[in-house]
């Protein structure tokens, strides 16, 4: 392979061959920023020269595919400098992606929603970023006023920054539960159900990332040198070498469970929704990109059962997941087939509320650092390709045991 040169910035973009569970587990744990992976492919990793050394000293097949900032600036709508001091920058889409809805835009969009429906759509905000910008949360029900005793689904989109495709599958799903709402199927779903969104729960992330008007490859919230939310989550934090200590790393967990504001909001609100010592949500599906998988808990250990997931529901999570997973084509998994990851909101969901939750990694199947960033042209195939596994999910929230024929 060829190696880095002395006039490399000393981030590098690499491929490393790693075909199980345990071996992706021990690059994961070196704290490289993993692009992607799937089950028997390389994975495309960024790393800087010690963790390259030691992804070097375990032995695994290694590429090294080029300087990182060198393949950003390749692209040519991604770059990884910051503006100056004061310096707001754009804060938009560049050309070829003005199709996603940036902070401001994704408001309006819920906005008008709640305009247009005002019998089926309300909008709140549940608390707010470590930067003060509002987190939005939509709710669609055809009594939407009432807090009725229906079974409650929640969406969540975005946490990490550069997955801009999951916003726009929350706003798709909000536009056909409410356009679309005289439709009978949809209908019935609307009218059985309460159904939550919260479209962009790493708001500062997002703006970031597209603050010049050119793609950063940023993830983390903007805390400090950012935690990844996803690592920040309080059932079973940094137990298992899931995540990372340090704060320079793109798995970094942060000091503490939910230190990150973002986290922290989402779980007051979940928290929330304990109604007379009963859980009103049911099930969440949390979105993400990119890899094209259906994931389940746990992610903290390979078994595929342990305290608090028994036999009968990690059926339930599997045949649900691979119903899901046929209406989409993605593949599905327990989460720590592909890796360990801890403090996971798949796993906090489950753990601590028993809310059956899965991950959505969205198009494209594989990659590197451009796979975050597909083209505005895409956004309505690969949304509304998950429109059957969507309403399926939705269909089952009330007793997700009903799939394997188990009553709740």
């Amino acid at each position: 392979m060829a190696a880095p040169s002395n006039a490399d910035s000393g981030r590098y973009l690499l491929e490393v061959t790693a075909n199980t569970s345990a071996e992706r587990t021990q690059v994961a744990q070196i704290g490289v920023d993993v692009l992607g992976a799937t089950k028997l492919t390389t994975i495309s990793v960024v790393a800087d020269k010690a963790q390259y050394r030691a992804l070097q000293a375990t032995g695994l097949p290694l590429k090294y595919v080029g300087d990182f900032e060198k393949e950003l600036k390749s692209l040519g709508k991604v770059d990884f400098s910051d503006p100056q001091p004061g310096q707001v920058g754009t804060q938009d889409f560049p050309s070829g992606y003005t199709g996603y809805h940036n902070y401001a835009e994704m408001t309006a969009e819920l906005q008008q929603t709640v305009r247009d429906h005002p019998t089926l759509a309300s909008l709140r905000s549940i608390g707010k970023s470590y930067q003060n910008r509002d987190i939005w949360a939509l709710k669609v029900s055809d009594n939407v006023a009432t807090d009725e005793s229906e079974p409650e689904v929640i969406f969540t989109c975005n946490q990490h920054a550069r997955e801009h495709l999951t916003v726009e599958q929350c706003l798709q799903i909000i536009k056909r539960y409410t356009d679309n709402y005289a439709n009978s199927a949809i209908k019935n779903l609307v009218d059985t159900r309460e159904v939550w969104f919260v479209p962009m729960v790493n708001p500062d992330g997002v703006e970031y990332d597209i603050a010049t008007g050119s793609f950063r490859g940023w993830r983390k919230n903007r805390q400090g040198n950012g935690t990844d939310l996803n690592r920040n989550w309080g059932y079973k934090w940094g137990c298992c070498g899931g995540s990372s200590g340090s704060t320079t790393s793109d798995t970094y967990r942060g000091p503490s469970a939910f230190s990150a504001p973002e986290t922290n909001v989402i779980k007051n609100f979940v928290d929330s929704r304990v109604i007379g010592g009963v859980q009103q949500i049911k099930t969440n599906i949390d979105f993400h990109s990119f890899s094209e998988l259906v994931l389940w808990p746990f992610g903290y250990t390979t078994a595929n059962t342990a305290p608090g997931l028994d036999a009968t529901e990690e059926r339930a999570f599997r045949t649900l997941g691979q119903q899901m997973a046929a209406t989409n084509g993605y593949t599905p998994e327990q989460a720590s087939d592909l890796y360990i990851t801890d403090g996971s909101i798949d796993d906090w969901m489950w753990g601590q509320h028993k809310i059956w939750s899965y991950t959505f990694e969205m198009y494209p199947s594989s990659g590197g650092l451009n796979s975050f960033y597909p083209r505005d042209t895409v956004i309505a195939a690969q949304t509304s390709r998950n429109d059957r596994a969507v309403d399926l999910f939705v269909s089952y929230s009330d007793c997700v045991k009903r799939v394997i024929n188990v009553s709740c």
